[in-house]
């Protein structure tokens, strides 16, 4: 009788663990991989091929991206980084897309959320759980979570809030909206070390130590920085700033072959962490 009962446990446990493990097989298979999320079909081509220059794949495990995680897009301007995030998430994770303001005084703000809006409207199947919700620093609070984002990544738009003179109160909302623990993702076209702040507002370009500053005044640590995104053939200094690059290439056909041999912007890439305060404080007796 007790080998009887010892042998039946023994059938019940390797059930449940073979059960386990089939579940955990099932849904890897449902949820994309990063790389499948890159080859999803609904991607513009005209996106694609910029892959070599702003290397998802890396970036994205850099930043350390699950598909389980709660992630907030900070202005995804066309939606490039948002058409690999979105299928990738839209299983078992969660997705808010933070655009420009809905009613923002801003034509150009007003005109490139529309056409996000459009544009995913389009492909409702991979695209079926994006929350669509905005992000305006100078305005009323965004309508995202509070203490409660597994991550927030934002690719490009640093030296926007620092024209606006926003830059502060933005990583201060990045830190509100993230959880304890929560990571902070940041691409910026990078300045020379020194560039003032009027050159950093006329030129796009951002000096790294500046972002740092940026985040440790709003309470992130700074955990790494790769240069995964780094172009050591960008000098920095172009008459149209970051903009005479591609794929803006504001001086049109002036220098045209010089700016696409040079490729996209030096860019630094940053990961921090919103500490969790709870567990770093010696508790007293």
């Amino acid at each position: 009788m007790y080998r009887f009962r010892l042998n039946h446990t023994l059938q019940i446990s390797l059930f449940i663990l073979s059960s386990l493990y089939m579940m955990k097989a099932f849904a890897q298979l449902d949820t994309p991989s990063l790389e499948q999320a890159l080859q999803n079909t609904n991607r513009s081509p005209a996106f694609r091929q910029r892959d070599h220059a702003r290397h998802p794949i890396e970036t994205l495990n850099f930043f350390g991206l699950k598909s389980t995680m709660r992630v907030i897009e900070i202005w995804p301007g066309a939606g490039w980084y948002t058409e690999i995030l979105a299928p990738y998430l839209n299983r078992n994770g969660e997705f808010y897309a933070a655009h420009f303001a809905e009613h923002s005084s801003v034509k150009f703000f007003q005109h490139s959320r529309q056409k996000f809006i459009s544009k995913f409207n389009q492909h409702t199947s991979p695209y079926s759980k994006v929350t669509i919700t905005e992000f305006d620093p100078s305005g009323s609070p965004p309508n995202l979570p509070v203490n409660d984002a597994d991550m927030l990544l934002t690719f490009r738009n640093v030296h926007n809030w620092i024209s606006a003179n926003k830059a502060q109160e933005a990583f201060r909302l990045f830190y509100k909206a993230l959880k304890p623990g929560g990571i902070l993702g940041v691409v910026e076209h990078r300045a020379k070390p020194g560039t003032n702040i009027t050159l950093m507002k006329k030129s796009g370009y951002v000096t790294q130590a500046y972002v740092i500053e940026l985040a440790s005044m709003a309470g992130f640590k700074l955990l790494e920085s790769s240069e995964i995104n780094a172009n050591n053939s960008d000098q920095r200094n172009h008459p149209r700033g970051v903009w005479s690059l591609p794929p803006t290439l504001r001086e049109g056909q002036k220098n045209k072959d010089k700016y696409l041999k040079i490729g996209e912007s030096d860019r630094m890439t940053l990961k921090f962490i919103k500490p969790d305060i709870s567990h770093s404080v010696e508790q007293k007796p």
